[in-house]
């Protein structure tokens, strides 16, 4: 079986979405780039019930390389995302306070520092039919310069170059959405914070941890 560890790592990161409750059902997706293939989780499959024989592998254009089921249809996104950027890890999710704040907002606001770790402000990617080009050109221009982008009346998407570290921050993404929720509720103005500040904060967090002494 090709790229049968990463297959694996889909499997884990969806079965991981599910348990905390960051998708519904069967929706969301999980996809891998390694060169000119793309791991990609199934379309509509129970993800505690998903093996790593579920997942399958297509090259850049979408054609089948291994795969016994059809995929997730939002790989025409993956692709897209994985043409006109350097990512090689792309985590969709239907979690509520990203779903919910998609709806209310062209962007969210930088309301807290944590925006910082997906390169400022997160712009809400215009509302189109789930699987179509057009909402996969929607999402390439929302996540330009950024790692993470909303998508409007739809969920949210998150990229990076490595799988595990994307699918870390798909809770940072959630509780700066919740955390914006909470202050459109209020109905006071927020303090945001400046983009000078954003960047400030995103150079201390390349560097945040511990080193080990050796």
């Amino acid at each position: 079986m090709l790229y049968a560890s990463e297959r694996r790592a889909v499997v884990a990161a969806c079965q991981h979405l599910s348990r905390e409750r960051l998708v519904v059902g069967t929706a969301g997706n999980v996809s891998i780039r390694l060169g000119e293939h793309v791991v990609i989780s199934p379309s509509g499959v129970d993800y505690e019930q998903l093996g790593p024989g579920d997942v399958g592998v297509h090259d850049l254009t979408g054609a089948v390389v291994e795969a016994e089921l059809a995929p997730s249809s939002e790989l025409p996104l993956h692709l897209a995302v994985y043409a006109a950027s350097e990512h090689t890890a792309i985590v969709h999710t239907h979690s509520v306070a990203s779903t919910a704040l998609s709806v209310v907002v062209d962007e969210v606001p930088l309301s807290h520092y944590y925006s910082a770790l997906f390169g400022g402000a997160v712009r809400v990617a215009p509302y189109a039919t789930f699987g179509s080009d057009d909402l996969a050109g929607h999402v390439v221009a929302a996540l330009a310069d950024r790692t993470a982008a909303l998508m409007e009346n739809h969920g949210a998407v998150l990229v990076g170059s490595d799988l595990g570290k994307v699918l870390d921050r798909v809770a940072y993404l959630e509780y700066v959405c919740e955390v914006q929720l909470r202050i459109l509720a209020t109905g006071r103005p927020a303090k945001l914070l400046s983009e000078a500040e954003i960047e400030r904060v995103r150079v201390g967090l390349s560097g945040y941890g511990q080193v080990s002494r050796g």
